[in-house]
């Protein structure tokens, strides 16, 4: 397949998968506000925005928006735009629970078809990913491969593979923590924290250098 050092791949792989970020954090919050069932939507959401991300590596899509100022800066815009978008939609909501369990039982939860088109756009709306894609996993892609896409592609199923998993396993602990009986107490410190992230990515987004 033309890929070499496929173990550091693995590794490096994982270890960026764990490190937070936005798609973790919307894992997290829909897994405590709609359950697990919830978070593992957002977490196919996420993984079919990285198909995306895959694709568009493989046929030089990405190197072309990388390339052009206007494309990598309305990309970086919109994507920033909507994780601070995310951040207040969260502040409203706990906003919302504080006025007592009975309004809180009348707020209709999200449609999951919402929750996979907010995985999906939260991840395919950030040119870190794009950039991530061409810098990192060439890396890996031995130089007289027969075919630098397939093994490109190879790479990223890979990664995302191993990424889905550990969002699924988020997604499970985020929605064991909601079940336990302490976890209201710390339920509105936790979703100002993560509102508050969410903001934080997206300003830190927006400050983005094109490379």
């Amino acid at each position: 397949m033309g890929i070499h050092d496929l173990w550091l791949f693995v590794v490096a792989g994982l270890l960026l998968n764990i490190t937070p970020g936005p798609d973790m954090a919307l894992i997290i919050a829909r897994s405590t506000k709609q359950g697990t069932g919830a978070g593992v939507v957002a977490a196919l959401g996420i993984a079919t925005g990285l198909f995306v991300h895959i694709l568009a590596a493989a046929i030089g899509v990405s190197a072309i928006v990388l390339a052009s100022a206007v494309a990598f800066t309305a990309l970086k815009w919109i994507g920033a735009l909507y994780l601070i978008y995310l951040g207040v939609q969260m502040v409203r909501s706990s906003s919302h629970t504080n006025k007592g369990a009975r309004q809180l039982q009348s707020l209709p939860p999200m449609a999951l078809r919402h929750v996979f088109a907010q995985g999906f756009l939260t991840n395919v709306l950030n040119p870190k990913i794009a950039l991530f894609f061409l810098a990192f996993v060439p890396q890996f892609v031995d130089s007289n491969a027969s075919s630098k896409a397939a093994a490109f592609i190879t790479l990223g199923l890979l990664f995302n593979g191993v990424g889905t998993a550990w969002n699924f396993g988020v997604a499970w602990f985020a929605g064991a923590l909601a079940g336990c009986n302490g976890y209201r107490r710390v339920r509105t410190s936790l979703e100002w924290a993560l509102a508050v992230l969410f903001v934080g990515l997206g300003l830190r987004l927006a400050l983005t250098e094109r490379p």
